[in-house]
């Protein structure tokens, strides 16, 4: 047996109760020791071995019966007919690089809803990342502009109307905002002005909108942005060297930045140095109010520690000789931190880790560049962990769900919290059969959320189709094309809640605010309903009941922060 030090996060809340029982620990090194307390008989133990490839945490043994649908209908017709020749939107991206992503995402489906000319959207090089990359420096701007060129016309530099550069017409949408609203918004500055700014574009279209215009923000996501060559070649790379490291292998999102367990409020058992370090990161921003850490952490709105990610990982199965790409800034705390998550997996890797200085070189001044590596590397990885849901954890959910419900495991932390706190007083095998029950509806699998539920980037319900006929074999994911029609004899869309498309006359005198108020009224009212009959389904989990108290400030500098 090997005595192992006590991790620096040893005194976290939730372990209190089993540190105060059991101080010393010890865990076997092989990797499948046990933890026990001196003078007590063995009580949890980590097992050596854990599952193999065909159990199923590398992939999900339904996803054979779904695909990624986004190709539009009949009746959406080419940007060419559409288009008004006098109607250009320009739009500023606001945040990190998924934030940003997001915005570009909605801003091509405003551009539609609008008939108007989208100029290459601008992105945000003043916020907290501080990232001076225009938009073809992360992206392949040729290939957004000629693989959307169909659906909405694109340039890169808003050209001169009758010899002259026309000066935009600057405005904000609310958040939210329906197709009803930019209609009655928008559309009158545009028709007057003819060119029209939209400042700090962030999260200001409908998570709800009709079907085509939502598997047109599939088409945009999934198949229209991609990141520059360089960035490209540099992602796969990585990706290679782990496959070279292993046939499987991990990628975690750890998201333990000190900017993050500033905002969450929580206590990680780091005594007054930390309650001082965090505490003057938080009073940055005003809108925070003191909190109750005990408080946070039992409703799930802590982030898991490192240990506590590596813990929920061995419960599910996963062996110790599992290697893992951990994507994430600079972790509080530093290797301190991370040594109990070293403990149970030692084979841990970062971008800085797998490459050279020289070869990170022309990124590693960049943070939205930096960012996209990770993104990469987390994408083609054959199981995603994230320990938060901000919006690279969302994007890559949903990506991950529409190219074949790629593996990907977010905690339950709310039920996760009873279990650290008492897994001292079960056995090993009864701590796995939890977490493993906690974890049901937070694994990735098909159908986890119900149509509708959750934001569209995460769960892109219109874009994912089911074979319902097994002997029609499942068709690949159009990643490059888009004139190609799916088939759909044996095939259903999993549809979401319908959405009016509205005339312009049936809009006149209507209220956007109110539409969009009903629709979230109708989500939390969902919400709490789901919430308090969840022990009772089993069959359909929510996970988004149990987050998004990390990703909803109200702070404009906490969503820079946090966006990512």
């Amino acid at each position: 047996m090997l005595y192992v030090s006590p991790p620096p996060l040893s005194d976290h809340p939730a372990l209190a109760y089993s540190r105060r029982r059991s101080p010393h620990a010890l865990l076997n090194s092989s990797g499948g020791g046990s933890l026990v307390e001196p003078g007590r008989r063995e009580i949890s133990r980590v097992p050596k071995g854990g599952w193999s490839a065909t159990d199923g945490l590398w992939g999900s043994k339904l996803a054979s019966k779904f695909y990624g649908c986004s190709n539009s209908s009949s009746k959406f017709l080419d940007s060419g007919v559409m288009t008004h020749p006098d109607r250009y939107l320009m739009i500023v991206t606001s945040g990190g690089l998924n934030q940003q992503r997001t915005g570009i995402i909605d801003a091509v489906v405003a551009a539609r809803i609008l008939n108007a000319t989208l100029v290459v959207p601008k992105l945000d090089q003043t916020s907290f990342w501080k990232d001076a990359s225009d938009f073809a420096e992360i992206f392949n701007a040729d290939w957004f502009i000629s693989f959307l060129s169909k659906d909405v016309r694109i340039v890169k530099e808003l050209p001169k109307i009758g010899g002259k550069l026309w000066a935009p017409h600057r405005m904000r949408v609310p958040r939210k905002c329906t197709q009803r609203c930019y209609l009655n918004r928008v559309l009158p500055a545009l028709v007057k002005k003819h060119v029209v700014r939209l400042t700090k574009f962030d999260y200001r279209l409908a998570n709800r909108l009709d079907s085509d215009l939502q598997k047109l923000r599939c088409r945009v996501n999934y198949h229209a942005l991609r990141f520059t060559d360089p960035i490209q070649e540099m992602g796969e790379k990585i990706i290679q060297r782990m496959r070279e490291r292993s046939t499987y292998f991990i990628a975690l999102h750890l998201r333990f930045e000190p900017d993050m367990l500033a905002f969450s409020g929580c206590y990680y058992g780091g005594g007054e140095k930390e309650k001082r370090e965090l505490g003057v990161i938080r009073k940055r921003w005003k809108t925070l109010h003191a909190s109750n850490p005990e408080k946070e952490r039992r409703h799930g709105r802590c982030p898991l520690t490192p240990e506590e990610v590596g813990l929920m990982l061995r419960a599910l199965g996963y062996r110790k000789n599992v290697h893992i790409y951990v994507a994430s800034g600079d972790i509080y705390g530093g290797a301190k931190t991370l040594a109990p998550l070293k403990a149970l997996f030692p084979n841990l890797h970062t971008k800085e880790t797998v490459t050279s200085k020289d070869e990170l070189a022309p990124f590693s001044k960049y943070s939205s560049r930096m960012a996209a590596l990770d993104f990469i590397v987390c994408d083609g990885s054959d199981a995603f962990v994230t320990n938060n849901n901000g919006n690279m954890a969302k994007i890559l959910a949903g990506r991950r769900r529409y190219l074949g419900h790629k593996r990907t495991i977010r905690p339950n932390a709310r039920k996760l919290y009873s279990l650290f706190l008492s897994r001292g007083n079960m056995s090993w095998d009864a701590f796995s059969s939890k977490v493993h029950m906690a974890q049901k509806g937070f694994m990735g699998e098909p159908k986890e959320l119900r149509p509708g539920r959750g934001e569209f980037h995460e769960n892109p319900t219109t874009c994912i189709c089911e074979n319902t006929d097994p002997k029609t074999p499942t068709k690949p994911n159009p990643r490059s094309e888009q004139g190609l029609i799916n088939g759909t004899e044996g095939r259903k869309a999993i549809t979401e809640p319908t959405v009016a498309n509205h005339t312009n006359e049936e809009l006149v005198g209507s209220s956007a605010e109110e539409d969009d108020a009903s629709v979230e009224k109708e989500d939390d009212t969902s919400a709490e309903k789901e919430d308090d009959t969840s022990e009772e389904k089993e069959e359909i989990a929510d996970p988004e009941a149990e987050d998004d108290a990390l990703v909803r400030p109200d702070d404009p500098e906490l969503e820079e922060v946090l966006s990512d």
